[in-house]
This record gives C-alpha cells, sequence and structure tokens, in this order.
C-alpha cells in the first residue's frame, strides 16, 4: 500500500502529555525551546551548534508538516495537556513502511528535563507506531556517550542490539561510536 494513503490520527495523548503532528505557526514556540537549551542540545544535536530565529524554525516546522502529510518523516511535538506548554520535538524517522519500521528521535526543551516527559512521550510514540502504524521494529539511535538519552530506551526496555564504532562524527568533528536500541513486534 502506498504509504500517503494511511490513514491515522494526527495527535494522540499520554496520561500528561498531548502529542501531535507540527502545524503551521508552531515555530515560534519551537524556537524558543531550541534557544533555551542550547547548552545542553549543543553537544549532540547538529541544529542547535548556533541561537536559531522564529523564521529559519517555522520553515523547518513547515518543512516537517509537508513530510508528515507525504509519511515520509513524521515530526511530532509534545506539549504538556494540563498547560499546553511546548516540553519537547520528538518523531518517528527513518521510515521503512515494507517492514515497518521508525526510529524514534527526541530532544527536550531543558525547563522540562528530569521529570520523566521524555520517557511518558517515547512509550506513547511506541505504543502509537505499534497500534497505528503496525510497527514491527522500533529503534533508538543515540551516541554512546549521551547518558540522558541512553537512559530512556534502557528504562523502557528496548534492547541494546549493538554499538557502532567509529559510525558517526560529532559536532565538534570527533568519531564517535552509536548505541542502536530496538523494540519488535
Amino acid at each position: 500500500m502506498n504509504p500517503l494513503l494511511l490513514d491515522f490520527p494526527t495527535e494522540f495523548e499520554t496520561d500528561r502529555l498531548l502529542i501531535r503532528m507540527p502545524l503551521p505557526g508552531d515555530g515560534a514556540v519551537t524556537c524558543e525551546s531550541i534557544n533555551t537549551s542550547l547548552p545542553e542540545l549543543k553537544p549532540w544535536m547538529p541544529f542547535a551548534q548556533k541561537e536559531t530565529t522564529i523564521e529559519e524554525t517555522e520553515i523547518n516546522i513547515r518543512q516537517a508538516y509537508i513530510n508528515f502529510l507525504n509519511r515520509t518523516d513524521l515530526r511530532l511535538l509534545v506539549f504538556k495537556k494540563d498547560t499546553g506548554e511546548f516540553v519537547a520535538s520528538s518523531g518517528l524517522h527513518r521510515i521503512n513502511w515494507d517492514v515497518p519500521k521508525f526510529e524514534i528521535g527526541y530532544w527536550i526543551d531543558t525547563r522540562f528535563s528530569g521529570k520523566g516527559y521524555m520517557t511518558e512521550a517515547v512509550q506513547g510514540i511506541t505504543d502509537f507506531a505499534v497500534r497505528e502504524l503496525k510497527a514491527r521494529r522500533v529503534e533508538i539511535r543515540c551516541d554512546a556517550l549521551n547518558v540522558k538519552s541512553r537512559a530512556i530506551p534502557e528504562k523502557l526496555g528496548f534492547t541494546l542490539e549493538g554499538i557502532l564504532k567509529n559510525e558517526s562524527i560529532s559536532v565538534d568533528g570527533e568519531l564517535r561510536d552509536t548505541c542502536v536500541f530496538a523494540k519488535v513486534f
């Protein structure tokens, strides 16, 4: 089946969170979150090497919106249900619809880290992928040195399938190892 014909929800909830596709207009709140969190994001995220502008972020959000509609990449934004505050960006990436398999990526606004929101969001996104998208495999890949990022799949019972040696280059140009965690269904 052509992925463009797949019909599935564009938003869902967990206990504390609303998780939804990006929409035009989400650039300002996402931009503010990125710029506030730069010191924590900079070591791991290529996009977080300098402050971004609302315009740049809005363009990125609109491209993510188009990609979601095209089913080529399913970026998801995470908000607190009770206040509507933007918490994080995540999504289902590197999609192979034939399997189907997905990779979950994520970053969190520093002001909300350490409260279990990202773990809750990743569990919710995993459940969504299995329930709505019939995922047979969900992966999480992260830099082997990113302790906070590694803790999430470990907490959620993902299996560390391997560590790919010298698999990527860090934002500062150093060779890095990549952990590959997965759940199969």
